[in-house]
């Protein structure tokens, strides 16, 4: 399967359909992608670190969805494979998530109606590959999967500077490559 490999938001018009965006292949993105409607890739899709996507409607891969940051769908998200997100997902509130093994991300997991993890139909699965691993779960039902909740990591750390002691937001702490 061909992978195709986007730097900038205008770089995807080369897939617009009657319904916004479909990708025959992989999409390697290398921004974030703020999308009106749905964007469907026929295989995986990668955000590279310290991006994200969001789109109106929905977000389907027939593979997986990895994003660096965020992953935001008003409607629904769903991956062949795992989804997974460096912060966030969240689906639309009368959507929720599908994937055939794990969902993981690092904040917080929202939906509106269900989540089903691990509904692999090619083979069988482990637990762990049946997962949803988030900092903490914030609505809707896991109708299928097994919920870890890791807890929320301080969205403030202390950074002493000159024999000062402050106190600066994580996000700026990692931009500053101060901590990783």
């Amino acid at each position: 399967m061909k992978t195709y490999e986007i730097n900038n938001q205008s770089e995807l018009e080369q897939f617009k359909d009657e319904y916004e965006y479909k990708v025959n292949g992989n999409l390697d993105v290398k921004c974030s992608l703020d999308i009106q409607k749905r964007l469907y890739v026929e295989g995986d899709l990668y955000i590279k670190a310290g991006e994200s996507i969001k789109a109106g409607e929905s977000i389907k891969a027939g593979g997986y969805i990895k994003a660096g940051e965020y992953i935001e769908a008003g409607g629904y998200i769903e991956a062949g494979w795992y989804i997974e997100a460096g912060e966030s997902i969240e689906a639309g509130w009368c959507y929720g998530i599908v994937a055939g093994l794990q969902i993981t991300c690092k904040d917080k997991l929202t939906f509106g109606l269900k989540c089903f993890a691990g509904i692999c139909a090619w083979r069988k699965i482990s637990d762990e590959e049946k997962t949803i691993t988030c900092g903490k779960f914030e609505g809707g039902v896991i109708e299928y999967g097994i919920l870890k909740e890791t807890g929320l990591e301080e969205r403030k750390v202390k950074i002493s500077c000159e024999g000062k002691e402050v106190e600066i937001s994580r996000e700026s702490a990692k931009a500053l490559k101060l901590i990783n």
